[in-house]
């Protein structure tokens, strides 16, 4: 039962208690420190339940760059991919569960004894082998999904730079063939292999519930024939630090709009430059990646765009919450971008192109959404959104509800079975 006893918008989400059985959580993740979405949305969780008095426990490979959990003691050995031959067996025995992944999940499943396992980013460095282990155990398993790679064995849906769902529904053979995998034939017969040992039947015979943070990523865990019944959609969450950054700035919006992100050809970055040198309007790209040299050199000589570098967190809620809007202009399939929530909880409505999941985080009030890879649209579309008075405050306030921590809390706990 779930009492709400008051909200405030400087909170961004409901002050909640929870009457309920307090569970012992067990969240596995890859890496445990903020490397990417994946990391930051197990983290936060973990702080989340913590915070309603439930134990939870962590699980990662070892890494340098780890955080200390507590934990460390249980976690498996590093593999590499990329480095020596022996290295890169031991990299392959972890694909398909063998060394000591078992020995050293088994151990902390035997000490800490959880009630229920939450998955987020396992594959390769961990194994989905803990989804079968848990299970044994009679543990409840929960499968939080990041990004595509249980319907597409390298993980992006892309063929080249382009979207492909060639494996979705049908073999996995594809990437082998199309060597999707970084171009090599190895890696994408690692993954082919992995595919097949840890395929559709096993995974839903192991797994009680898939969260997947889009519609359109649940559409394609259905088209590829995971159980229906198994598939959740629960949207990702601002994280509550970058929240408070936003409440806390007293900034007025200047006359620029802005992008936050990879520099990388899938995210659509080339495209959004070739349409902004061509506008009166100031564009700041905010971010690294690879093709940030080749970029920041192409277009050195135009005065309407300027190239930021990353940027810590303070420095990217002022970016935003002075921007007229942001652009996400993918060309990939971008499942629930926080790129995109981080904005519209900033108050700034979002240019997005409709691919993936951003078209379900937009609407009439707090953004536009354009053909993605379409020049002509996206120009168009910075143009009106330039001319349209956004309700900057009112976008804020909805968002900061909607992506708000507790909702996105409430929702898992009721697949955790602590509230129904």
């Amino acid at each position: 039962m779930v009492f709400s006893l008051f909200a405030t918008r400087k909170n961004a989400y409901f002050c909640t208690f929870l009457v309920m059985e307090k569970k012992r959580i067990l969240i596995a993740n890859k890496f445990y420190y903020p490397r990417g979405g994946d990391c930051i949305v197990a983290m936060n969780l973990e702080r989340l339940l913590k915070e309603q008095g439930h134990e939870v426990a962590v699980f990662a490979m070892h890494y340098p760059e780890n955080v200390d959990s507590g934990w460390n003691n249980y976690y498996p050995s590093q593999v590499d991919f990329s480095s020596s031959l022996i290295n890169k067996l031991k990299a392959a025995r972890r694909l398909m569960g063998w060394g000591d992944i078992k020995a050293s999940f088994n151990k902390i499943l035997d000490d800490f004894r959880p009630d229920i396992v939450h998955l987020h980013n396992i594959h390769s460095y961990l194994s989905p082998v803990l989804a079968q282990l848990a299970k044994q155990r009679g543990c409840r398993v929960l499968w939080t999904l990041h990004d595509y790679k249980l319907v597409c064995p390298s993980y992006a849906c892309l063929l080249g730079d382009k979207p492909c769902e060639k494996c979705i529904g049908r073999g996995k053979m594809h990437v082998l063939k199309n060597r999707c995998m970084k171009g090599s034939f190895a890696a994408s017969a690692m993954a082919y292999i992995e595919a097949l040992k840890w395929n559709r039947n096993v995974l839903d015979r192991f797994a009680d519930a898939f969260i997947c943070p889009s519609n359109f990523m649940a559409s394609k865990m259905r088209k590829d024939g995971f159980d229906t019944e198994k598939i959740h959609v629960v949207c990702n969450h601002i994280d509550p630090e970058k929240q408070q950054l936003f409440d806390s700035l007293n900034v007025e919006r200047e006359d620029y709009y802005a992008y936050v992100g990879r520099l990388s050809q899938e995210k659509g970055i080339e495209t959004l430059l070739n349409v902004a040198s061509q506008l009166p309007y100031t564009l700041k790209v905010a971010g690294d990646g690879p093709l940030f040299a080749q970029l920041k050199q192409q277009y050195s000589g135009n005065s309407n765009i300027e190239f930021c570098g990353r940027l810590d967190a303070r420095q990217i809620a002022e970016l935003l919450s002075k921007a007229r809007f942001s652009v996400m202009p993918s060309e990939c399939y971008d499942n629930n971008p926080l790129g995109v929530i981080e904005s519209l909880c900033a108050g700034t409505p979002v240019v997005g192109a409709r691919i993936g999941g951003i078209p379900e985080l937009l609407n009439d009030a707090n953004g536009i959404a354009f053909s993605s890879g379409s020049k002509e649209e996206l120009s168009k579309a910075i143009s009106k959104a330039f001319e349209i008075q956004w309700n900057n405050e009112s976008i804020k306030e909805s968002s900061s509800h909607l992506f708000s921590p507790q909702v996105h809390l409430d929702k898992i706990l009721r697949f955790y079975g602590c509230n129904d």
